[in-house]
């Protein structure tokens, strides 16, 4: 037995120290050679870190450094730009429809428990949020503001910096979108307002008497081509009379071509301008008045309030031709002048007469070719105005440059709506009515469906989301958006189930 014993732990003895000898070889086999330990620099905080003491904003700079900064903004300002201006859309698009629903003021658009409570203006913006585009929209450049107001009492200062970007914006577009027609007219315009400054304008013969004047060039059908606001004497001025050079500004032969023919009233009929136009390819037509430079003075064959009613007299002066007239209507004499018409061809205007037995009838009485065509295309500025007065966006401002803005956006409408009717012509399609033209713009440019009615206030009550009973809980949990404002809320409508801020109501 002891043999044995001694056999078999021996036999245990080095049945152990083999299989540990094939442990070792299995591990060898299985993990790799670790190389040397040698990192590229030394562990740990890198320079200029380690140099001297850094604080928790120098620290924290090092990963979001000056470049990091810079591209978050420029890529913010981009993505800034694109929401405001889906804004300043919405924003322009409540103005239009303000002009057509047109309330006293701005804030009865927000109004509530009232009979005359609008419910689409809250459903696009806030009252607050558009006051405050309002209050803070702005045209020009601030700092370029502030160096040109450095600038005020000296002839480099400009009283229209703050509309100047616009401004010339405006008439580029004007000119560009539209080619006129042959007859084209230029008339003054007034845009009302009370503001204090240099430049208002006083016209007794204007419905607005006190305000903006522009001179405008418009097509016959209300088109405005291009305009100017009168600041008062120019340093530019060409020494021939202001009516002279705003005729020359706006009538520009590098944009129109030639042919064209200019119609003014007797502000601006002068014989220099109308012989200048004629060099450079104008036809010009206008009322006179009686004593002005160049005007024939003479008084042979000349009409007096005892001519017989529709008389003719004309005197040609080279390419000049000076006609008057006796209207009937309270034998008013009209005086004419013009460049490319004839005296008479046979045209006649019914007016009323007295026969001999008492009795009223109208009776043709002959009309100077000249008188007729002034009359059929001198309107166009007064069909402009007409159509900028009809659902202006004009409101009450204290600023006297946000006029203006509102100026040209109803300047933008009217053209808009001329052009519409004028593609709808070439497509042999109905035009649309200028209201619904304007509605569907304001729609438009709310980015909300015309036929779409607002949301009804909700006068369900109000019940919290989460139903906890431990009350630093239930103001959050279960917050969504609110179907109406968008912000999140933990209420709901107890009766339709679904998000609703109270607040918004």
């Amino acid at each position: 037995s002891r043999g044995r014993s001694r056999s078999r732990g021996r036999s245990h003895s080095r049945g152990r120290i083999h299989g540990r000898e094939e442990s070792r070889k299995a591990d060898s086999d299985i993990v790799p050679n670790i190389p040397r330990f040698t990192p590229k620099r030394i562990p740990g905080v890198q320079p200029p870190l380690t140099f001297v003491k850094k604080s928790p904003l120098d620290i924290f700079s090092q990963y979001f450094d000056k470049g990091v900064i810079n591209f978050l903004c420029a890529n913010t300002n981009e993505n800034a730009v694109r929401n405001l201006e889906r804004e300043i859309k919405k924003y322009i698009g409540l103005l239009r429809y303000m002009g057509v629903m047109d309330l006293p003021k701005v804030r009865d658009f927000w109004r509530k428990k009232t009979l005359f409570h609008v419910t689409f203006p809250v459903t696009v913006m806030p009252r607050d949020r558009f006051l405050a585009i309002s209050c803070n929209l702005h045209i020009s450049d601030p700092m370029e503001d502030a160096e040109n107001d450095k600038k005020r009492g000296t002839e480099e200062y400009d009283c229209l910096h703050r509309e100047q970007p616009l401004l010339d914006i405006m008439r580029n577009r004007c000119m560009s979108i539209y080619h006129p027609r042959q007859h084209i007219s230029v008339d003054e315009r007034m845009i009302a307002t009370k503001a204090r400054i240099s430049f208002k304008q006083y016209m007794k013969a204007k419905p607005t008497k006190w305000g903006i004047k522009l001179f405008v060039l418009a097509d016959v059908n209300g088109y405005t081509i291009d305009f100017k606001i009168y600041t008062g004497k120019s340093k530019f001025a060409s020494g021939k009379g202001l009516s002279f050079d705003v005729v020359t500004s706006l009538v520009n032969r590098d944009y129109l071509g030639s042919g064209y023919v200019i119609y003014c009233d007797n502000f601006y009929t002068s014989p220099l301008l109308f012989r200048h136009l004629h060099q450079l390819g104008f036809g010009t037509c206008g009322t006179y008045r009686e004593g002005r430079v160049g005007v024939p003075s003479t008084k042979q064959n000349a009409l007096n309030k005892r001519s017989p009613r529709g008389s003719i007299r004309w005197i040609r002066n080279d390419v000049l031709l000076f006609v008057k007239w006796m209207d009937t209507r309270e034998f008013i004499l009209v005086t004419m002048c013009t460049t490319i018409h004839t005296v008479y061809s046979g045209e006649t205007v019914l007016r009323w007469q007295t026969t001999e037995d008492g009795r009223k009838e109208k009776v043709p009485v002959p009309r100077p070719t000249a008188v007729q065509q002034y009359n059929k295309y001198m309107g166009g500025v007064d069909t402009s105005d007409q159509m900028l007065g009809t659902n202006s966006v004009h409101r009450k401002t204290r600023k006297w440059y946000m006029t203006i803005f509102q100026h040209f956006l109803d300047i933008a409408v009217t053209n808009s709506f001329i052009l519409h009717k004028e593609l709808c012509a070439i497509h042999h399609d109905k035009h649309m009515t200028r209201q619904n033209f304007q509605e569907l713009l304001a729609a438009q440019l709310t980015g909300v469906p015309l036929d779409g009615s607002p949301r009804e206030r909700c006068d369900h009550l109000p019940v919290p989301v989460s139903n906890t009973q431990n009350l630093s809980e239930r103001a959050s949990m279960g917050r969504r958006r609110c179907i109406r404002c968008k912000r999140s809320t933990p209420w709901k409508c107890q009766e339709c189930d679904v998000m609703w801020d109270y607040a918004c109501s």
